[in-house]
């Protein structure tokens, strides 16, 4: 997701790096049915921004779930929440 998330970003001009994003992640794990599944997986993001590029960045993280594969492939088991933080310099 995070690619793509950097793609999104990178289509709107806001540059990614060095060290301009990065993700902390945390995968829920549930015992279901006597099994261990993973059943949510918890993304957040921080990405700091050029002044004025702000709301476009936010933009980007609100939509960038529909085009991510991983996440599409997933979401059908396993709940995907992310949400975001973002700094302009």
């Amino acid at each position: 997701m995070t690619g793509t998330l950097a793609v999104a970003l990178a289509a709107r001009k806001i540059p990614t790096q060095p060290d301009r994003l990065s993700a902390e992640v945390e995968g829920i794990i549930e015992n279901v049915d006597g099994k261990p599944l993973v059943t949510s997986i918890k993304v957040h993001y921080k990405v700091k921004v050029p002044r004025g590029k702000r709301e476009e960045a936010l933009r980007a993280i609100e939509v960038h779930e529909k085009g991510c594969p991983a996440s599409q492939s997933v979401k059908r088991g396993i709940t995907i929440e992310w949400d975001g933080h973002v700094e302009e310099e």
